[in-house]
């Protein structure tokens, strides 16, 4: 019976531009465009999730399940981050106006695509249900609470959330010290 997630082998088959033999990718997730997709280190990408477009994955990340990354202007997800469940991400957008056609189906010169580079920073984590819009920055440490809308760049080391998202609060720090501890442990059990 075979895994739920790729083998070494299948993952290397698949065409990535680099990919780790330590990624675990549900044989469920569709891939588009994987020659501009990087994967790092005990990475686990859940069913159903959609990667098109320009990825960077760093390292110790999981993408939950249903969870969707449009990445034609570029998508870097940075270590030890947690997409949750069903949350999109976005670094293109249509022209809304009226004034051009939209859906990739219609030629590029009816349409006014727009957008930017979406940086999802280390330790941070993504609340499920969440959209994140072109040209956003997710700040080192920050929290994006469920059921969120992120419009705007976020601030290292804080919580946000809502429609559009807010400032909540501050979120503690202890991550980087527990991160600290672990890359140490992992360090001592390669010698």
């Amino acid at each position: 019976m075979k895994s739920n997630f790729y083998s070494v082998v299948e993952l290397l088959s698949i065409g990535f531009k680099s990919v780790s033999s330590t990624a675990l990718i549900s044989r469920k997730a569709s891939i588009y465009g994987s020659e501009n997709i990087e994967i790092g280190d005990h990475v686990r990408i859940d069913d159903f999730c959609i990667l098109s477009g320009k990825i960077r994955i760093g390292n110790y990340v999981h993408i939950s399940a249903y969870t969707a990354i449009y990445a034609s202007f570029g998508v870097e997800i940075e270590d030890f981050v947690t997409v949750s469940g069903r949350v999109s991400i976005y670094s293109q957008n249509d022209d809304y106006s009226g004034e051009f056609m939209t859906n990739p189906m219609v030629p590029k010169q009816f349409t006014n695509i727009t957008g930017g580079n979406v940086k999802i920073k280390k330790y941070s984590i993504v609340g499920a249900g969440s959209i994140i819009l072109p040209s956003v920055q997710i700040g080192e440490g920050s929290c994006v609470a469920s059921l969120s809308l992120v419009k705007k760049s976020l601030e290292p080391w804080k919580i946000y959330g809502g429609i559009p998202a807010i400032y909540i609060k501050d979120r503690k720090k202890d991550i980087t010290k527990l991160a600290a501890e672990f890359n140490k442990n992992i360090k001592d059990s390669n010698l």
